[in-house]
């Protein structure tokens, strides 16, 4: 699965909008949509 899908799908499941859900994971708006639209990737690392 692509880091575009588990987005699209963490967000649907969560009932977020881009903006609340960059906030809750403390990154910016555009890096989400950016993600969403296949254009870069980011390692999410769990603490």
């Amino acid at each position: 699965m692509e880091t575009k899908d588990v987005l699209k799908e963490n967000r649907k499941e969560s009932k977020l909008s881009q903006s609340q859900f960059a906030e809750r994971i403390n990154v910016t708006r555009q890096a989400v949509s950016r993600w969403k639209n296949g254009l870069t990737t980011h390692l999410i690392i769990q603490r």
